[in-house]
C-alpha cells in the first residue's frame, strides 16, 4: 500500500511538471480557499491554529509560489499564482487574520508565511503596495506588550531588512515615507519596471518620498523595543537587522535615514536611558575609568546571567560605535551628532559642572572611558568638540586635573595666570630667577649643567636632557638597566605615528599676531599650564599619576609642529619673564630634588630596592620616602625618553 502511495505521488509530480502554469495555479487557489473556507465553516473559536490544516495550507501555497518563479524564464516575468495572490490582497488578508488572532496563534503563522515569502522569493516585491502595505501593517504587531511571538517577529523583520539591504530603494516603502494616492481599486496596482505584466498584471505604484510622516510602530522603533527583549536571540537579531539598515551604502539611503527618520534620536535615546539607571552613587570612579570594552555581540551571545547597568551602557556604546563606522558619512555624522545632543550636552554636561563630589567623579570617569573606547571617527569628533568647544567645560575639566588632592572636590580653588600669585601659586607663577630652589644657598655643579651651545645643535639637545638628573642620583645603571638608547625604538615608533596622526591637520605654522593693545606677556595656555604644575609636583605625587603625566608630555613632545617642538624639545629657547618651558620645569625639579634627598640616609641603597619593587622582585611596600624615591626614578626614564625623541626628531648634523 506504501509503494503504491509512493507510485501514484510519483505520478502526480510528473502532470504537475507537464502543464505547470494551469496546474499550479489551480492548486495555489484550492489552498487559499481551503484556508478562507475554515473561517465560514468552523464553529470553534478556541481551537488552536496548529490544530486546523491552515499551516500546512500555508506552507502549500509558498512552495508553490517558489516552484513557480524557478520555472519562469526570466525573472522579470511574473508567475500567474503570483499575480493572483498581488491582485486578490492574499497578504492584506493574512495581515488582518493574524491581528485578529482568530484562530488563537493566528499570528505566528502570518509571521512565518510573510518570513518565507520575503527570503525565499527572488524578485523585487518590497515595491509593490500590495505587498508593502501588509509589510507595514504586520511590522506594527511587532514588538506589542506581552507578545509571545518576539522569535517569529525577529525572524520577520531580519527578512524585511535583508530584502532591503538587497535593494536599498525599497527601505522607503518599508519606512511608510511614500506618497498615497487618494483612491485606489484592487487593480490599479502599477507594477515597477522590475516586474513585467501580462494582460492581467498586477500595477505597481511610482511613489516619492515625502515629508516624514512615520507611523509610531515603524521599522525603526519597535527594532529598537526588541533590541531590550529578555529572550538574546531575538536581542540579537535586532542589533542586526539596525546594522543591516544603517550600514546600506547607497548615497540616498544614508540621507534619507539622516534626514527623514529619527533613527540618530532613537538610538542616542536609548544610550541616554542607560545611563540614567546607572547607580551614580553606588559606582566605583576607578573602576569605570578602567573599564575594558564590551563588544555587543560577545554580551548577547553569552549564556551568563542578564548583564548589569554599567555592562549594558557600555555594551550599546560598543554597538553604536560599530554601527557609526559601517555607515554612510552622513549618517554616522547625524547619530554622532545626536549622542553630542542627547547624551553629552543634557545629561553628562549638568553632571560635570555638579558640585556634588560624586557625581563629578562618576561622570567623568565614564567620559574618560568613552573617549578611550570609542574607534568611530564621527563619535571621536563628537567628543572632541564636547570637551573643547563646549564652554567653561574645557578649563573647569583641566581644573580639576591640577587638584592637589588627585580627587575632584566641591569646591575648587579659582585658575590663575601667571602674575596673578596666591599662596598656593607663587612658585609655580614667579620667574626662574625668583625660584626659591635657586638661590645663592643652591647652585647645581658645573657637571650637572647641560653643556652651553647657542645654537643648540642636535647633540647638546639630547645631552641637555641626560645631564639634567645629576649622577649621584640616578639608579638605572644599579641595575644595569640601559640608557636613552633603550627608549629610541619607541621613541620612532611615537614620532611616526603622531607625524602620520597629523597630516590631515590644519593648524597654523606660525603663532596669531598679537591684537592691538593687549601686552605681551606669554601665557602657555591651559593645558600646558596643568601638565607643567603636575609635572613639578612629581616627586610628591602617585606614580600612577607620573605615568600618565610623562607619558602625555612625551606624545605631546613628538608631534612635529616647530612651535611645539622648540617650546618642549629646545633647552636653549630664549624665555620672557615668569615664563616656563618643559626644560625650565625640569631644571627646577632638580633643584627642589636636590633640597629633599638631603635628609635620605643610603640613597643609592633605597633606590635600587625601590626600583626592584617597580620591577616587582622586591614586596617590601614598607620603603620609607617611597613616593619620593619613585618620583626621582620618574623623572630619570623621562630625561631619557625625551632625549630618545630630540635624537629621532632632530637631524644629527644640526
Amino acid at each position: 500500500m506504501e509503494t503504491f502511495s509512493k507510485l501514484s505521488s510519483m505520478l502526480l509530480h510528473a502532470l504537475e511538471t507537464r502543464e505547470p502554469t494551469v496546474d499550479l495555479l489551480e492548486s495555489f487557489v484550492d489552498h487559499w480557499k481551503a484556508v478562507t473556507s475554515y473561517y465560514i465553516q468552523t464553529t470553534d473559536d478556541s481551537r488552536p491554529v496548529r490544530q486546523t490544516e491552515i499551516p500546512w495550507r500555508l506552507r502549500q501555497m509558498l512552495d508553490i509560489l517558489v516552484y513557480e518563479e524557478k520555472q519562469q524564464p526570466a525573472v522579470e516575468e511574473t508567475g500567474a499564482c503570483l499575480e493572483y495572490l498581488l491582485q486578490h490582497k492574499l497578504l492584506e488578508t493574512l495581515c488582518t487574520l493574524g491581528k485578529a488572532q482568530y484562530p488563537p496563534g493566528m499570528v505566528q503563522q502570518v509571521l512565518l508565511f510573510f518570513s518565507k515569502f520575503l527570503s525565499q522569493m527572488q524578485k523585487p516585491l518590497l515595491q509593490l503596495v500590495s505587498v508593502y502595505k501588509p509589510v507595514q501593517k504586520l511590522i506594527r504587531l511587532c514588538a506589542l506588550p506581552g507578545s509571545l511571538t518576539e522569535k517569529e517577529e525577529a525572524q520577520f523583520l531580519l527578512a524585511v531588512c535583508s530584502r532591503v539591504k538587497q535593494d536599498p530603494h525599497a527601505l522607503r516603502y518599508v519606512l511608510e515615507f511614500v506618497d498615497q494616492p487618494a483612491a485606489r481599486t484592487p487593480a490599479s496596482d502599477q507594477s515597477q519596471p522590475c516586474i513585467q505584466a501580462s494582460n492581467h498584471s498586477t500595477e505597481s505604484q511610482e511613489s516619492s518620498p515625502c515629508s516624514p510622516v512615520q507611523s509610531e510602530r515603524g521599522l525603526l522603533s519597535v527594532l529598537l523595543q526588541l533590541t531590550n527583549s529578555q529572550r538574546r536571540v531575538v536581542c540579537l537579531t535586532a542589533h542586526e537587522c539596525l546594522l543591516l539598515l544603517a550600514s546600506l551604502q547607497s548615497d540616498s539611503s544614508g540621507e534619507f535615514l539622516s534626514h527623514h527618520t529619527q533613527l540618530g534620536e532613537l538610538l542616542a535615546g536609548r544610550l541616554q536611558q542607560l545611563y540614567s539607571l546607572l547607580p551614580l552613587e553606588g559606582l566605583d570612579p576607578a573602576e569605570l575609568q578602567n573599564w575594558t570594552r564590551t563588544p555587543w555581540s560577545a554580551d548577547l551571545q553569552s549564556e551568563a546571567p542578564a548583564s548589569d547597568h554599567m555592562t549594558s551602557f557600555f555594551s550599546w556604546l560598543d554597538f553604536l560605535d560599530q554601527l557609526m563606522r559601517e555607515a554612510p558619512q552622513v549618517l554616522a555624522v547625524k547619530l554622532a551628532q545626536c549622542v553630542h545632543q542627547l547624551w553629552l550636552l543634557d545629561v553628562l554636561q549638568p553632571q560635570l559642572l555638579h558640585t556634588c563630589e560624586q557625581q563629578v567623579l562618576v561622570s567623568t570617569s565614564v567620559l574618560c572611558a568613552t573617549v578611550r573606547l570609542v574607534t568611530s571617527c564621527s563619535l571621536l569628533d563628537q567628543l572632541v568638540d564636547f570637551l573643547l568647544r563646549t564652554p567653561s567645560l574645557t578649563e573647569l575639566l583641566l581644573q580639576r586635573c591640577d587638584h592637589i588632592s588627585d580627587q575632584v572636590r566641591p569646591h575648587l580653588r579659582p585658575h590663575l595666570r601667571p602674575g596673578e600669585t596666591t599662596s598656593q601659586t607663587t612658585s609655580q607663577t614667579s620667574g626662574l630667577e625668583e625660584d626659591p630652589f635657586f638661590s645663592d644657598s643652591l647652585s647645581l655643579s658645573d657637571s650637572q649643567l647641560p653643556p652651553p651651545s647657542g645654537l643648540g645643535s642636535a647633540a647638546d639637545v639630547v645631552n641637555s636632557f641626560l645631564c639634567l638628573v645629576p649622577v649621584q642620583v640616578r639608579s638605572a645603571q644599579l641595575l644595569q638597566e640601559g640608557g636613552y638608547e633603550s627608549y629610541v625604538h619607541d621613541a620612532h615608533t611615537l614620532v611616526t605615528e603622531c607625524q602620520s596622526l597629523s597630516l590631515s591637520w590644519d593648524w597654523p605654522i606660525a603663532p596669531p599676531p598679537p591684537s592691538p593693545g593687549v601686552g605681551g606677556e606669554f601665557f602657555e595656555g591651559h593645558l600646558l599650564k596643568v601638565l607643567f604644575d603636575r609635572l613639578g609636583r612629581v616627586l610628591e605625587q602617585p606614580y600612577e599619576v607620573n605615568l600618565k603625566l610623562t607619558a602625555v608630555l612625551s606624545r605631546l613632545s613628538a608631534f612635529s609642529h616647530p612651535l611645539l617642538q622648540e617650546y618642549l624639545l629646545d633647552p636653549y629657547i630664549s624665555l620672557s619673564p615668569c615664563s616656563r618651558s618643559l626644560f625650565s620645569v625640569l631644571i627646577r625639579l632638580i633643584g627642589e630634588l636636590m633640597q629633599r634627598i638631603q635628609p635620605v640616609s643610603n640613597l643609592s641603597d633605597r633606590l635600587l630596592n625601590a626600583r626592584r619593587h617597580l620591577l616587582g622582585l622586591n614586596h617590601n611596600t614598607g620603603l620609607d620616602h617611597l613616593t619620593l624615591l619613585r618620583g626621582l626614578i620618574v623623572l630619570e626614564e623621562f630625561c631619557k625618553e625625551l632625549a630618545a625623541i630630540a635624537f629621532v626628531k632632530l637631524p644629527l648634523d644640526a
